[in-house]
């Protein structure tokens, strides 16, 4: 029996709550570089609302101050992001019955935390109120997200130097990786995948991430040909699992 839309939203919104403290700080960041970077509130919020993503919002601030031009910032912003067609190939058969409206609405608001969420609920509780999960975890993310950012706007460079807003950036993923990782399989990916991440720190167009992004993936589907399926995925329907 499916559950009600009241409770697949609210279990979303609970799932979301504990990601929402690394969200503030993220959102700050993104917000005060923004305009430290020489743009305009309006910018700022305006590149905030209608890209709606963290890493490819702060590689494009970074850029915009480095005088770049706007081809190379569209093609950066383009690349960081090319991660979300594996999100959104992976989580497409949960969505496939949504009107085309709400899945143009989904697709807008799939970043991260929704996908890694959503994946790890609809994978465990397939009975699940699979749209109004969704809304229930993006809704808080989305609104926190705009407001930090206005926040970190306004205060801009009143921001002090010595506070540490970077921190928030990888402790937002480690708090979606850690719950993630549920055998030796999923445990390799992201071994692989954080280790090359982290050694292509620097090169040209953000490409560490997704090549660590890519050899994860490799790297995981290897471990469970080889050691077998994690635990949580070894009683799914072969054919209806995520990629």
């Amino acid at each position: 029996m499916t559950e009600s839309a009241r409770d697949a939203f609210l279990a979303g919104v609970r799932a979301a709550l504990p990601i929402i403290v690394g969200i503030v700080p993220f959102g700050l960041v993104a917000g005060a570089a923004a305009i430290n970077a020489g743009l305009t509130l309006v910018d700022a919020v305006g590149l905030s609302v209608f890209v709606f993503a963290g890493a490819s919002q702060l590689a494009a601030i970074d850029l915009f101050s480095q005088g770049a031009p706007l081809a190379l910032v569209v093609v950066t912003v383009l690349v960081v992001n090319l991660r979300m067609m594996m999100y959104s190939a992976s989580i497409a058969p949960d969505l496939l019955e949504e009107p085309r409206r709400w899945r143009a609405l989904e697709a807008y608001l799939l970043v991260d935390q929704v996908y890694a969420l959503s994946v790890t609920r609809f994978e465990r509780q397939p009975e699940t109120n699979k749209r109004w999960y969704y809304i229930g975890v993006v809704a808080p993310l989305w609104l926190t997200w705009q407001v930090c950012t206005v926040a970190g706007a306004v205060a801009g460079a009143r921001v002090p130097a010595w506070l540490p807003l970077d921190f928030a950036v990888p402790l937002t993923f480690l708090a979606l990786l850690v719950p993630a990782i549920e055998g030796r399989a999923t445990g390799a990916a992201a071994l692989v995948g954080g280790g090359v991440a982290t050694l292509g720190v620097g090169l040209p167009l953000e490409a560490g991430l997704m090549i660590g992004a890519l050899t994860g993936v490799l790297a995981g589907i290897l471990a469970e040909r080889t050691l077998g399926p994690d635990a949580a995925g070894a009683d799914d329907d072969p054919g209806g699992g995520h990629a």
